[in-house]
């Protein structure tokens, strides 16, 4: 047995792990349809203007705004309509003195034509259009390059693309784009009792859940989960597995983090790299170790189901953002009071996982290896490294999964 005999707090833990991971600098060039949520790595310029031409904005008639000078309800200024456009249409023809075009809004405006009145303001009969309302040069239409202009920067490199910027990016005709590459974490779970899912189970084993829980969370949060063949709980299998693992950009083990004597994930780091902490003032997730292994980051989560969710949300995750130029994750939390009393372990910042039911947040934590702890949970407390004790009323914030 190797017991933990110090810990070190969770900031701490974090701050570590922040000096010690590196944005990654690969890219790729991706179709513009797969770009959405990817980090741009280069600056999109604008080739040419946009729009292309000088078009109507509203639905009405294209007119020169000198004709419309005295009109009003009282005294409409009648115009002859000599054209329709609708949008993709153009005409050569210029408008000349009392002439109107009909227009759709989009539709580049005839030659000619400085202004357009919406139709609401006029009144058809036949070709003669009544207008009944004065309009200014440059009323109700937009000038070429009035969004973007040739050689104007419309995203940065660094940018993450969301839905309105893969339509500027589609507004300039692009069709694909570099961006930086999703960082690759190698996944494997370690210990003799681990048997993936579809086997039978024999006696004294248990089915993986880590691998594919943390999976979920890499998937999520900008990541490519690879995962690797579960390794049993000697060194030299172990050693197999981080060298499979040193392939890829961060590391994540589970299990074999804690104190027995066949949790040899430390001894696996340290051979090969070095191990920057072991054991964290948290609840559950304390047995949880970072290290670095070829400039690699290594993180060695707990076996249980809980602890090792709970630190992947709290660690990795923001970690693993980080790595992938992603912003940091939106938080959603609600207020509510605390349905029933809480006693958290004295010294250790803990994570207390909840349901909302009716408005309250009611305890849904049963052990640190019961993946239903986190299943049946809407969210989860937060109960600071001092507080020993909640009480049931006590208005507390849930961060909702």
């Amino acid at each position: 047995m190797r017991p933990i005999r110090t810990t070190i707090p969770l900031d701490e833990a974090r701050a570590i792990i922040e000096r010690t991971i590196s944005t990654i600098e690969r890219t790729e060039r991706v179709r513009l349809q797969d770009a959405h949520g990817r980090v741009l790595a280069t600056d999109a310029v604008a080739m040419s203007d946009v729009p292309p031409f000088i078009r109507a904005a509203m639905d009405g008639y294209a007119v020169r705004a000198a004709d419309t000078s005295s009109a009003s309800r009282s005294t409409p200024q009648i115009l002859r309509r000599v054209g329709k456009l609708f949008t993709a249409q153009i005409t050569e023809q210029p408008l000349a003195a009392g002439e109107c075009v009909e227009i759709a809004t989009g539709a580049p405006m005839p030659p000619g034509a400085d202004a357009v009145v919406i139709v609401e303001e006029t009144e058809s009969s036949g070709d003669l259009i009544q207008i009944f309302v004065a309009v200014q040069p440059g009323q109700n239409i937009g000038r070429r390059g009035s969004d973007i202009e040739a050689g104007q920067t419309v995203l940065d490199n660094g940018t993450w693309l969301t839905p309105s910027q893969i339509g500027a990016l589609a507004a300039l005709g692009t069709t694909d784009v570099t961006v930086f590459a999703k960082p690759h974490v190698a996944i494997l779970s370690t210990g003799n009792e681990i048997v993936e899912p579809g086997r039978p189970l024999a006696s004294g084993e248990i089915y993986d859940v880590n691998k594919f829980s943390v999976a979920a969370v890499v998937s999520d949060h900008g990541g490519i989960p690879v995962f690797v063949r579960t390794a049993s709980d000697t060194l030299d299998d172990l050693d197999r597995a981080v060298n499979e693992g040193a392939a890829h950009d961060v590391i994540v083990f589970s299990g074999g983090s804690s104190v027995g004597e066949r949790d040899l994930i430390l001894d696996a780091i340290g051979e090969r790299g070095t191990v920057l902490f072991h054991g964290i003032s948290v609840k559950p997730g304390k047995p949880t170790a970072f290290g670095v292994i070829n400039g690699k980051p290594v993180f060695g989560l707990p076996g249980y189901p809980t602890s090792c969710l709970t630190n992947a949300y709290v660690l990795l995750a923001p970690a693993l953002r980080t790595i992938a130029r992603l912003p940091p994750a939106r938080t959603n939390q609600v207020v509510v009071p605390l349905g029933r009393r809480i006693v958290s372990a004295p010294g250790r910042h803990q994570f207390y996982t909840v349901r909302l039911e009716n408005g309250v947040a009611m305890p849904a934590f049963k052990a640190s290896g019961d993946i239903t702890s986190m299943s049946k949970a809407d969210g989860y407390i937060e109960i600071a490294l001092m507080t020993d004790v909640v009480e049931a009323g006590e208005m507390v914030t849930v961060t909702l999964f």
